[in-house]
């Protein structure tokens, strides 16, 4: 009998991928983009003011470091992170999933309190610019977001304690 030949590591990279797209995180972390990209998409694409700011910063934020994440361990290279990859790859997601999961709920908050603010101008009588469907819009994604991070966190922690070091 011949031996195998090894695989040649683009076939070892593609199954890596498929391997992390397949997977609890893998699938978190698309919803997580999606849901965040709407979020952002959703309040820059129209005229807003006050403190839509600090929702339009936490979902640009994190979507970016999600985006980060994402990739990272997509393509295998949470090692070459200085301090936060490696061993410690697994706490440093649990981090900012927790840290994203905190600043969501109040971005929900204002979103809420800017729904209700406009809520006036849900009639079909009324002509002048009305952002209440775009509140509500932006209210739905960021209650989709917040929920995804924390199962995320559910998922992270639940890891940490079984005492494990890998993300997938």
């Amino acid at each position: 009998m011949r031996e195998m030949p090894p695989q040649p590591p683009q076939l070892q990279v593609r199954k890596n991928i498929l391997k992390f797209l397949k997977s609890f995180l893998g699938i978190i972390r698309i919803l997580q983009i999606l849901f965040g990209a709407g979020l952002w998409v959703t309040i820059a694409a129209n005229k807003y003011e006050g403190s839509i700011h600090f929702v339009l910063f936490v979902a640009v934020l994190f979507w970016l470091l999600t985006l980060a994440l994402f990739f990272l361990t997509l393509l295998d290279k949470q090692d070459l992170v200085p301090l936060l990859g490696g061993e410690r790859w697994l706490s440093t997601n649990l981090a900012h999933d927790v840290a994203a999961a905190v600043l969501y709920l109040p971005a929900i908050g204002v979103l809420i309190y800017k729904t209700d603010r406009n809520s006036y101008c849900n009639l079909e009588q009324y002509k002048l610019l009305c952002l209440y469907k775009v509140y509500v819009t932006a209210a739905v994604f960021a209650c989709l977001c917040c929920l995804a991070y924390l199962l995320s966190v559910v998922y992270g922690a639940c890891r940490k304690c079984r005492g494990e070091q890998t993300v997938i």
